[in-house]
């Protein structure tokens, strides 16, 4: 067999590997629809408006965390962001509406400049980092609702309509897919997760563009707490509480490798998050408990995980 033969059947393979691995979180979602409404005699279609209503939250949130892993790195301090942000938003709400938004944006991308700067000028760990955020959010979080949950006003609540959720959430989509397709933002985010020594070689500006993209992520979140706020009204101890799990789950499931890179496709946020969602409804639905659900949750997780994983680029995270 020539040479030439033997580099077709290679690249054929690699087609073929490339194009189950962005059709399976496609199939995925197919099978998880169908099988949960089998399994609920249909009523699953029946509560699908309502199962999607929470997925505006996590789908803002999952694109910032999106650019974060594209780059090779993780947060898990989203989900405290975002419980700190609803409460700024709240508090700021009974006096301006607009600026208690802005207030709440510009708080999650103070935190993620926190976050970032530790990250990138003090050469921590990512995940260390966002899981020291984390823990110290949450305990401030937990103080500030200790008395009682942190209201928003009635003029705010009653900005809380489906036509809201949907449009927030379609603009941040499509603002960020063609950003992160047709620009070079995309590009060198993509550069930085598959070689980050390669991409300072290429001449790209890694850790300006890793620092402003943790406040990216963070002002996204904030965006996202604006929703979350005026669909619940109030704050809790418990605000954004496993947020960062759910982005993470979402995000595997549609397709994330979770070493970034090359192989990174926008539509990881918007299937992954349907999947989830749907996931989530089907299994509450069946009538599992709380424990069995974050069991079925974790098999699916790793089965994904593993199928998504480049073992030829995987590293350890930054």
């Amino acid at each position: 067999m020539s040479e030439n033969t033997n580099t077709n059947i290679g690249k054929k393979i690699v087609f073929n590997q490339s194009t189950i691995r962005a059709i399976l979180p496609v199939i995925g979602l197919v099978v998880v629809f169908l099988l949960f409404t089998i399994l609920t005699g249909g009523k699953l279609i029946g509560s699908l408006p309502l199962a999607l209503s929470k997925v505006y939250v996590t789908m803002i949130a999952s694109v910032g965390v999106f650019f974060i892993m594209t780059m090779g790195g993780l947060d898990f301090s989203q989900g405290s962001i975002l419980g700190i942000s609803s409460i700024v938003i709240c508090a700021l709400s009974k006096y301006n509406i607009p600026l208690a938004i802005i207030a709440g944006i510009l708080t999650g991308a103070l935190i993620g400049a926190i976050n970032g700067y530790f990250y990138v000028f003090r050469k921590i760990k990512s995940f260390i980092v966002t899981i020291c955020t984390m823990f110290l959010l949450r305990g401030i979080i937990k103080y500030l609702t200790s008395d009682a949950p942190v209201a928003a006003s009635m003029d705010f609540i009653n900005l809380d309509s489906t036509a809201l959720k949907l449009t927030v959430t379609v603009v941040v989509l499509a603002i960020g897919f063609i950003v992160f397709t047709y620009t070079k933002f995309g590009t060198y985010l993509k550069a930085i997760g598959a070689g980050e020594k390669a991409a300072m070689f290429a001449g790209i500006k890694t850790d300006k563009m890793k620092f402003w993209i943790y406040v990216l992520a963070g002002a996204i979140t904030g965006l996202a707490a604006f929703i979350s706020t005026v669909k619940i009204g109030s704050v809790t101890s418990s605000g954004g509480n496993q947020l960062e799990t759910q982005i993470l789950i979402a995000l595997v499931l549609g397709g994330m490798p979770i070493s970034g890179g090359a192989k990174v496709r926008f539509i990881n946020v918007i299937v992954g998050s349907i999947l989830y969602t749907i996931l989530e409804s089907g299994l509450i639905m069946i009538g599992l408990t709380t424990q069995s659900m974050q069991l079925v949750e974790g098999i699916v997780f790793l089965v994904f995980v593993a199928i998504f994983a480049d073992r030829q680029s995987l590293q350890v995270i930054k």
